[in-house]
């Protein structure tokens, strides 16, 4: 009988010569319940948020608050995340594309990553860190000290005062800041391709515009909308579900970055798969 063996028949109850094939099968059960009951509990908020969107005077001034701290205070960020972005991508793309193609395509390789991927997906996981692990924080500090409870129990909707300018200020200050990351991704790429690749402006600007498409745009845009839902509808949906005490405030932020994290490079696969 080996320990580990012995550890789960106490926590399970069960026999040890059933021990692999019950706690699997437990396991797995547990996993499945515990992922529809999340899948319910989040549709379920997202209905209660469409039917809160007619109380527009308690979440529109809320939603401009919560905008500017999104928008104007991730800024720096973004700036620096995307510069740097744009930098190493040139630096790689004079590497490998060096003396083999012409030296125009490397333009093309650094404002359609740019665009297309690097942009919007670094974005996404700045704002997970940044924006998620403040919603989550926030509102799961606000059920452990029974902030929420209060509000319920003055017959106000915690939908409209809390979830609604938090999801709306997100998804809509997101795809202004990747707009940001593009153009200061594209220009750092820009500065950096002169030193490493030898290349003129003029050479640039004609790789650049030979690539370009004008859905590219559109693309990056619609990634950057879906993304915006990913970071602040999970970490609502967490903070609002906060177990009690300090210790479930540091949990529910911690699954807040994680899963908002995952969602965005599945909903990246998913889209490229669907609209490219």
């Amino acid at each position: 009988m080996t320990e580990e063996r012995w550890r789960l028949s106490q926590a399970y109850r069960i026999p040890l010569e059933g021990v692999e094939k019950l706690d699997l099968r437990r396991y797995a059960g547990r996993m499945f319940l515990l992922g529809a009951t999340h899948v319910g509990r989040i549709a379920y908020m997202v209905f209660e948020i469409f039917r809160g969107l007619g109380e527009w005077r308690i979440w529109l001034p809320r939603t401009w608050e919560q905008a500017y701290q999104v928008g104007v205070g991730s800024l720096f960020i973004v700036f620096l995340t995307a510069g740097f972005a744009g930098g190493v991508t040139s630096l790689q793309a004079g590497y490998q594309f060096t003396g083999t193609i012409p030296v125009y395509f490397a333009a093309g390789v650094i404002t359609q990553s740019l665009i297309l991927e690097l942009g919007p997906v670094l974005t996404g996981l700045i704002l997970a860190g940044r924006v998620g692990a403040r919603y989550a924080a926030e509102l799961g500090t606000m059920r452990v000290t029974e902030q929420i409870d209060a509000l319920e129990s003055l017959g106000r909707s915690t939908v409209s005062h809390l979830i609604i300018p938090r999801v709306l200020a997100g998804t809509l200050m997101l795809p202004v800041l990747v707009i940001f990351a593009d153009a200061i991704g594209i220009l750092s790429g820009w500065m950096a391709a002169r030193h490493t690749l030898d290349i003129s402006n003029y050479d640039f600007v004609y790789g650049a515009r030979y690539f370009f498409r004008p859905y590219d745009l559109w693309y990056s845009m619609v990634k950057a909308l879906f993304f915006g839902v990913a970071v602040t509808l999970v970490p609502c949906y967490m903070g609002m579900n906060t177990g009690k005490g300090a210790e479930g405030v540091g949990k529910a932020t911690t699954a807040a970055v994680v899963s908002s994290s995952v969602l965005i490079l599945a909903i990246d696969a998913i889209l490229s798969e669907l609209l490219l």
